[in-house]
């Protein structure tokens, strides 16, 4: 028979012999309660036990208040969990039946119809159990008890001679954010947090499709398929390729087999970072069947293709540390991201999106995971495959040291593979890291004195660590990832903020602003290779702020709500002494929120700025953080609500792949223009000084041409030729201007708190009902435009003569407006 015949017969036969079905046990009526109690409560899966107290009204919201104290004692209780489900005769015919956990958070035992099955340590394993022989037909009683996942690692740190950081957080297989951090509530969690499925299947079961890319140029793009098949019985299977129509036929052992297909594609679309291009996707539909037309199972693979380099090249000042995507360095200009909820289990798709888009859209195309909270939804990195966003994804280890007994280590082990066959297939991830900070905190943070470790103890750790991270993580990679996806950096960063050396190699993590209480200007010098991590801490917007509150908002720095979503010891301090030396600290609680935003707005332009002017020097700046996990004072530039900072409007403007910029030296003003584009761009560039009424002084133009992929000094400014000129009273517009667009950039020669500011008179005119154009008569610093909405620009600085329109994501009848000097 031909073999398309063949496989439309086939097709009519998969009604009759379908040999895969699964069902989720999500939706079934669950129910929990307190080990110690005898009442059983209706429970929410996926979840938490948090989630189901506070919708049970047994604990108030965490997030509310001071709430948060009130509810530790969640952590120390044992929780049950249960469910009745039906299996049907066909269901029951089923030569197999497994029992799929995604997702048990995390010391837990399962038991079906009494029996116990398994017990799990993980949160970020899958937990898959054969259940034939112990599922009835009809009803069945599925239990999950889980054990204080404080007083386990308790238990387990006792058999460790020395005293761990962090104990007991760290001998636990579960998102360390949840024991407290400096932006987030301690908040120990238990739970079924995923979903839980039947699979049933007759001869064989698809375990993981791997897509090898063998080899990519612009006319032809090598592929194979790698599938790791389970078959109950031995004999001759065929898959079939709805791409090209075509058939491959194997001959499968009982057990598991590795089976590579290969596949071809002709003149392929590459997968491309934001700012570069489209990220291309391809979707292959996967049929595998049984000679005899026996349907084992459809499955729809999605993967990009894409060749991703990081490239450490000794040079003379030390090593490169960049990336090459599709044969172009990139510069990477991006973030770090956090778990987007206390409680991951109620992220919507629709706050993955929203976040992402947000990178998207402040011109990002990187995303550092970092490695103290969990390995995302698949929404996360579907997001980030959609916008062309690149991954940086930690392994979950963060600031303390790890045990390495052979238990421990397999655990790992099994958590690093299961991890990498759900996520490799995303084009989007460009680099697997380690872990964050643990080499730092073994060398730098002075643990060992701390608890008064022996030469032994400390040699011991260092031990521990090696084998963890530059032994089974790396093994356990190169074991299951194809060669093409690995591309593994053990710590980041490779070398601590207080050694001349993290700034001449690898990643760095620069903390002297902020940790280090050093000046914004400190970033104009201490640039790195690649900054992976560097922040600081601004105010949340205002409605964020007052859905801290149960009820009416008492907006004051002294209330006690307030101060207790500033989880940084030394954060109100730090906040302060850093708004006295730039601005006039405002007493009103609303004008010190619009203050503190633009603080951190201002401390992270430079740092942003600084590192792109380094370029290549610097190759890559990824600010701490995007995102938030609760309603908090913190380093994010977008809020728990979803509200963007000043701090995003200004990554979005510093992102710009054309940016002029400014820096001052001791005898002039020099200009810098950066082009991230791999072409090269023609305009008219130069600079030109206003007064604050809009008054021409000085300027300066010429025909220029921006190299590709580049950033240089074009020229500079005498401070000479200013000397005239009360400089608390102007402003410098640096610009290049061709055809298709304009950049400019405002530079003014004076902090805020010096600047000569009169009130400016802001006009806003409602263009359209999402659509709205402001003007002002003299120079308005820091427009803040207050409404319920989305505004496209937001903390803008405009000159008189000329106006601003910007989009509204939802009409307002009114939008109210705020400045600068309306603080002084």
């Amino acid at each position: 028979m031909h073999k398309n015949l063949l496989f439309a017969f086939l097709l009519i036969q998969n009604v009759l012999f379908a040999q895969y079905a699964e069902r989720s046990l999500s939706s079934e009526k669950w129910q929990f309660r307190n080990s110690k109690d005898k009442n059983w409560l209706p429970a929410t899966i996926p979840g938490t036990v948090h989630l189901d107290l506070m919708n049970n009204k047994l604990i108030p919201d965490p997030f509310k208040d001071e709430n948060e104290k009130k509810v530790q004692w969640v952590e120390n209780e044992d929780w049950d969990y249960q469910t009745n489900f039906e299996i049907s005769p066909k269901e029951f015919d089923f030569t197999n039946i497994d029992l799929a956990f995604n997702g048990l958070d995390t010391f837990s035992e399962i038991y079906l119809n009494g029996k116990l099955l398994k017990k799990t340590d993980n949160m970020f394993r899958k937990w898959e159990i054969p259940v034939k022989e112990y599922v009835k037909l009809g009803d069945n009683l599925l239990q999950v008890k889980f054990k204080s996942a404080v007083h386990e690692g308790k238990e387990l740190a006792k058999k460790v001679p020395f005293t761990m950081p962090e104990s007991p957080r760290s001998f636990v297989r579960k998102a360390q954010y949840q024991f407290g951090w400096d932006w987030g509530p301690r908040l120990v969690t238990a739970g079924i947090w995923k979903d839980v499925k039947l699979e049933f299947w007759g001869n064989a079961k698809v375990k993981n499709i791997q897509v090898q890319q063998k080899s990519l140029t612009n006319t032809l793009a090598e592929v194979s398929f790698n599938m790791n098949i389970f078959a109950e019985e031995e004999g001759e299977y065929f898959t079939w390729f709805n791409l090209n129509r075509g058939m491959h036929k194997f001959h499968l052992n009982k057990g598991f087999n590795t089976i590579k297909l290969p596949y071809s594609i002709k003149d392929p679309k590459r997968w491309q970072p934001n700012g570069r291009g489209k990220p291309h996707q391809y979707a292959t539909k996967i049929t595998l069947y049984k000679k005899g037309g026996r349907i084992i199972r459809d499955i729809n693979v999605t993967y990009g293709l894409r060749d991703i380099e990081l490239v450490q090249k000794k040079d003379e000042k030390g090593k490169s540390f960049s990336f090459k995507v599709n044969g172009d360095p990139l510069y990477i200009k991006g973030t770090n991201w956090i778990p987007a909820d206390s409680f991951s289990p109620r992220i919507t798709k629709e706050k993955y999106q929203q976040l992402i888009k947000a990178a998207k859209d402040a011109n990002m195309n990187m995303i550092r995971i970092w490695g103290g909270g969990i390995y995302e939804d698949e929404e996360f990195y579907r997001a980030c495959d959609e916008n062309g966003i690149l991954v940086w994804q930690d392994f979950m280890f963060a600031g303390s040291f790890y045990p390495a007994d052979n238990e421990f280590l397999e655990n790992v082990k099994e958590e690093v593979k299961d991890q990498v066959n759900r996520l490799q297939n995303h084009p989007s991830i460009a680099l697997w890291c380690g872990n964050n900070e643990i080499d730092e905190a073994i060398v730098n943070w002075g643990y060992q004195k701390q608890f008064k470790y022996s030469k032994a103890d400390s040699l011991q750790v260092w031990k521990d660590y090696k084998k963890l991270f530059h032994e089974v993580i790396p093994n356990t990679l190169k074991e299951n990832l194809s060669p093409d996806k690995n591309i593994y950096w053990p710590s980041s960063p490779s070398i601590g903020w207080g050694h001349k050396e993290s700034l001449t190699e690898g990643d760095s993590h620069y903390w002297g602003v902020w940790w280090g209480e050093q000046p914004f200007e400190i970033y104009n010098e201490k640039v790195g290779r690649f900054m992976s991590e560097y922040g600081f801490q601004g105010m949340p917007t205002l409605e964020t702020t007052k859905s801290m509150f149960s009820g009416v908002p008492d907006l004051s720095l002294k209330n006690s709500t307030i101060k207790a979503h500033e989880k940084h010891a030394r954060g109100w301090e730090i906040i302060n002494k850093y708004m006295e030396r730039d601005y006039k600290a405002p007493t009103d609680f609303v004008k010190y929120n619009y203050v503190s935003q633009l603080l951190q707005a201002r401390g992270m332009q430079t740092a942003i700025e600084a590192h792109r002017r380094a370029k290549p020097y610097n190759m890559g700046t990824l600010y701490w953080q995007l995102n938030d996990c609760w309603p908090v004072v913190s380093w994010s530039s977008v809020d728990y609500s979803g509200n963007w900072k000043a701090f995003h409007y200004q990554a979005k403007r510093s992102y710009e792949p054309v940016l002029p910029s400014v820096v001052e030296t001791e005898e002039t003003y020099d200009i810098y223009f950066i082009n991230d584009l791999i072409e090269e761009y023609e305009g008219v560039s130069g600079a030109e000084l206003f007064d604050f009424n809009g008054k021409f002084l000085w300027g300066i133009d010429a025909l220029d041409k921006l190299p590709a992929n580049s950033s240089e000094k074009h020229f500079d400014i005498s401070k000479r030729e200013f000397s005239e000129f009360d400089l608390s009273k102007t402003v410098l517009k640096v610009y290049f201007n061709n055809n298709s667009a304009k950049h400019e950039k405002l530079f003014f020669f004076k902090s805020p708190k010096d600047l000569k500011l009169s009130k400016p008179q802001i006009t806003i005119n409602k263009v359209s009902p999402t659509e709205i154009e402001v003007s002002t008569d003299v120079l308005a610093k820091d427009v803040y435009l207050i409404g319920d909405t989305h505004f496209s620009d937001n903390f803008f600085d405009l000159l008189p003569g000329t106006s601003k329109k910007i989009t509204l994501s939802r009409s307002l009848d009114k939008v109210e407006v705020m400045s600068l000097f309306d603080t002084f």
